[in-house]
């Protein structure tokens, strides 16, 4: 499969555009989903570098946002425009359409889950930080 995509990037043919513009909303899927896991765990990283702390904090304070109010991320629109720009009307069902996809995008959902997800990425994000400040404060003292 990879060697016919190259093929068609090296040759060239009609289908060469839509592929190309399937494979960057399929990045901006992936990119979508690490800034998500990042929103949620991010504040692990702050154990190996402390300097990550305040990017994390304003990307779950933006996903926390997002959530509250009932935002669509900028990301998911840039997607659909692509989807689109690759003659798509629907997800194919690929690796990323079948697995990230519905994690990003769960079918059902809901004010009231949107609500309850703001509150998980805080109070999973507070319980981590939590635990960080007291690592740091342990391995101060020591």
């Amino acid at each position: 499969m990879l060697a016919a995509k190259i093929r068609f990037w090296i040759l060239g043919s009609a289908s060469t555009t839509a592929t190309l513009y399937r494979l960057l909303a399929d990045l901006v899927v992936l990119l979508h989903f690490a800034f998500a896991m990042f929103a949620v765990l991010g504040g692990l990283l702050a154990l190996r570098c402390r300097r990550i702390l305040w990017i994390h904090l304003l990307a779950a304070v933006w996903a926390a946002l997002v959530e509250f109010f009932g935002w669509l991320c900028p990301l998911t629109p840039f997607e659909n425009w692509l989807r689109v720009k690759a003659g798509e009307t629907a997800y194919s069902s690929d690796f990323i359409a079948r697995y990230l996809l519905p994690v990003l995008y769960p079918e059902g959902l809901t004010r009231e889950l949107q609500l309850a997800l703001g509150i998980f990425v805080i109070v999973v994000n507070l319980a981590i930080y939590g635990w960080v400040f007291r690592f740091w404060t342990r391995t101060k003292n020591n």
